[in-house]
């Protein structure tokens, strides 16, 4: 069954990083401004795990327990990203997309955030 993303905001989730801060992408020539990993036992519409941008962590791990602030809905393609963070850390819009543009500069987006705060 596909996870709703939006279903996460505001809560704690335990990610997998998979592509740890600086690693090589292993398809293309950039390298990884986050933590990025997933959500293990979800499934987005892409067939995989809901994927998570780790933002306020500057050291590569292998996993984090933080708080869903926001997701990343991306409109030219089916594959949102969370943006999950340390539960007391603060971030407006535009940094996110500062902290993700590496590589949400490919596609058209919006920033989707929990209306219950």
């Amino acid at each position: 069954m596909i996870t709703k993303s939006t279903d996460y905001l505001g809560k704690i989730v335990s990610v997998k990083i998979d592509r740890p801060l600086h690693s090589k992408h292993p398809k293309f020539d950039w390298k990884y401004e986050l933590n990025y990993g997933f959500i293990p036992g979800t499934m987005s519409p892409d067939g995989k795990e809901l994927d998570v941008y780790v933002v306020g962590i500057d050291q590569p791990v292998d996993t984090f327990n933080g708080k869903c602030v926001a997701v990343i809905h991306r409109m030219n393609d089916d594959d949102d990203k969370l943006i999950v963070v340390p539960s007391q850390l603060e971030l407006s819009d535009d940094e996110i997309r500062v902290a993700t543009h590496f590589q949400e500069k490919f596609f058209k987006s919006e920033i989707i955030r929990d209306i219950r705060n």
